[in-house]
């Protein structure tokens, strides 16, 4: 149901003088008893966000800047005009999601890394050297973050995919080395220092091959020109500097790695408790 009023009340704005509310006391009052009338310029429509008026300020990149950079802006320039906490100012669309992701970051790279270790422990039968493998992780991280960096990029979605995708192709050093060295202690009854030796030794050009491999094929994209690089530029940035920091690091850490987590398992296994266990006398049944 529509109500709307005469069509002679609609003619003049002097019909609002004809209409009367109800006072405190029950008699009614000319709308003009408490209220002026003056012409002025007011808005066709007010726009709402819940039950707040909301105005809508739209903005565009200018070339070569990134929207993390004018998110950073605007907040800047939010808090240097000191809005009184009446007003409160939030992003819509394409901000709002770039926010919304950068929010769930953390909780996909920590949810990447729990399915991995489930996969590697289920792999290895072990609680240990799956750590052994991702602690080649940190240093693909930080080489990742340091190209982005060095070519003035921000950490956006695309970047974070190219962390992600790191993690899958750097964990391949440590399991080429870990996965020969538990072979030869198992199978061939080697010590673990003379074991990873081996494998070091017998991995090198094979663990060579595919890193390079996988870096050389993020160059065309850290260096490609044209339509879309500015989209394209950090995943191959990100693969590019991770792979050279870790390929430095891992051939060096994860052998290390490898001995002092090996050192706690066994000390884990001489516990206390396992010691009590084995020193137990056995139970001498009748003689026949």
């Amino acid at each position: 149901m529509i109500l709307e009023v005469a069509p002679r009340f609609q003619q003049d704005p002097e019909a609002l003088k004809s209409i009367y509310v109800k006072s405190a006391s029950g008699a009614q009052v000319p709308l003009s008893a408490f209220t002026r009338l003056a012409p002025g310029a007011a808005p066709l429509a007010i726009n709402h966000q819940g039950q707040f008026s909301a105005v809508t300020l739209s903005f565009n990149l200018a070339p070569g800047v990134s929207l993390g950079h004018a998110v950073t802006a605007i907040r800047g320039a939010e808090r240097a005009i000191g809005l009184p906490p009446s007003i409160r100012a939030s992003f819509q669309g394409t901000a709002q999601a770039f926010q919304a992701s950068l929010a769930n970051e953390p909780l996909l790279i920590l949810a990447a890394l729990i399915t991995v270790y489930i996969v590697l422990g289920v792999l290895y039968e072990s609680y240990i050297h799956p750590v052994t493998i991702l602690s080649t992780l940190p240093s693909a991280g930080v080489g990742a973050i340091l190209a982005l960096l060095l070519c003035r990029m921000d950490l956006d979605i695309i970047a974070l995919i190219g962390i992600i995708l790191l993690i899958g192709i750097v964990k391949k050093n440590a399991i080429m080395m870990i996965d020969f060295a538990l072979d030869a202690e198992r199978e061939e009854g080697k010590p673990p220092a003379e074991a990873i030796y081996q494998a070091c030794l017998l991995r090198f050009r094979p663990i060579m091959m595919t890193t390079l491999a996988a870096l050389l094929g993020g160059l065309p994209l850290a260096l490609g020109t044209g339509t879309g690089a500015e989209l394209r530029r950090p995943l191959g940035i990100t693969i590019v500097g991770g792979l050279l920091l870790s390929q430095l690091l891992t051939l060096y850490t994860t052998p290390v790695v490898y001995l002092a987590f090996d050192r706690l398992s066994r000390r884990l296994r001489r516990s206390p408790a396992g010691r009590a266990v084995a020193a137990e006398p056995a139970h001498e049944g009748p003689a026949a």
